[in-house]
Formats: structure tokens, C-alpha cells, sequence
């Protein structure tokens, strides 16, 4: 097991902080709490830049742990995150890693967002809704809907990833 550096644990400690701290806002201001899920994501990535897996999973699940903590009356609305927006960089990083087709990977991840947000629809909404077309049709609706919003966001994320590992690189000594 690689031992983990004190410079990755410091960029984990400053994924996590930037994590809940966007996570916060977007909890706090509903406006913004995709961007919230996005931005968090986005700060995660960064000990994934260098390799980090255990790095990774300490920010994660500390990130976890004190957005609930600031949080708690908003459970619901941090699940998403703590179901698939916070997990999907390590996903790709495996991904990537393990060199699955990107194909066959995007459909099994789009399948793990519509599961998330139908687990979502379950509790938030309680399986009920005031339109009774859109609760006949949930299923269908989630999977084609939450797929087509699902690709590009798949896509931008790998975008994302490479501009953080730059941004990451840049910032890192020379050994």
C-alpha cells in the first residue's frame, strides 16, 4: 500500500474544505445547489490529480460528515451528492485506470444517475407528485431525461478533470 505524502494530505484537507464549502452554499441557496454538487465535485478532484485514492476517500467521506454536519435540517438535499455527484470523480478515475470502454462505462454511470434520482424521486418526493402523468410515468421519464442530462455532464466532468490535473501539476515541485 503506497504511503500517502504529507502534500497529498494537505490537497485532500483543501478538497474537503472547498468541497463543503460549495456544498454549504448550494444547500443554503437553492439556486445554486446543482452548482454546489458540480463545484464540490469538482474540488475532489484534486487528490484524485495526483493519484490519491486514499486521499480521495478521506475528503470524501469527510466532506460527507461535515456538510451534514452544517447541514443536518438538509439531508435530502446532500444526497445526491453523497450518492453519485461526490463519488462520480473517483468512477471516472477508475475508469480510466482500469481502461473500460467509455462507452459501455458512460451507459453503466448513466444508469447509476437515474437509479440516484429515483431514489431521490422515492424519498424527497414521497412517490407522488401533483401531476399524475409524470408519476405513471417516472420510470421512462428518468431514464431518458436523467441519460440526456447525464452524457454532457459526464463529458464536462473529464473536462474538469484535466484542467485540474494541470492546475494541480503547475502547483506541485519539481522532485
Amino acid at each position: 500500500m503506497k504511503k500517502i505524502s504529507a502534500y497529498e494530505i494537505a490537497l485532500s484537507a483543501l478538497a474537503c474544505a472547498a468541497a463543503t464549502i460549495m456544498l454549504t452554499v448550494g444547500v443554503y441557496s437553492a439556486v445554486l445547489l446543482f452548482t454546489g454538487y458540480l463545484f464540490a465535485g469538482i474540488a475532489l478532484m484534486m487528490p484524485l490529480s495526483k493519484k490519491s485514492y486514499a486521499g480521495f476517500a478521506l475528503a470524501y467521506a469527510a466532506t460527507c460528515i461535515l456538510s451534514l454536519i452544517f447541514n443536518a435540517a438538509r439531508f435530502f438535499d446532500l444526497l445526491p451528492f453523497i450518492m453519485f455527484f461526490g463519488l462520480h470523480p473517483l468512477v471516472n478515475e477508475l475508469q480510466l485506470k482500469i481502461k473500460i470502454n467509455r462507452w459501455l462505462a458512460c451507459g453503466i454511470k448513466a444508469l447509476w444517475f437515474d437509479g440516484t434520482m429515483y431514489v431521490i424521486w422515492r424519498f424527497v418526493f414521497g412517490m407522488t407528485t401533483t401531476i399524475p402523468l409524470i408519476d405513471q410515468y417516472i420510470i421512462p421519464i428518468l431514464l431518458i431525461g436523467g441519460t440526456l442530462f447525464f452524457v454532457p455532464y459526464d463529458y464536462l466532468m473529464y473536462q474538469w478533470r484535466g484542467a485540474m490535473n494541470k492546475l494541480v501539476q503547475r502547483i506541485t515541485r519539481k522532485k
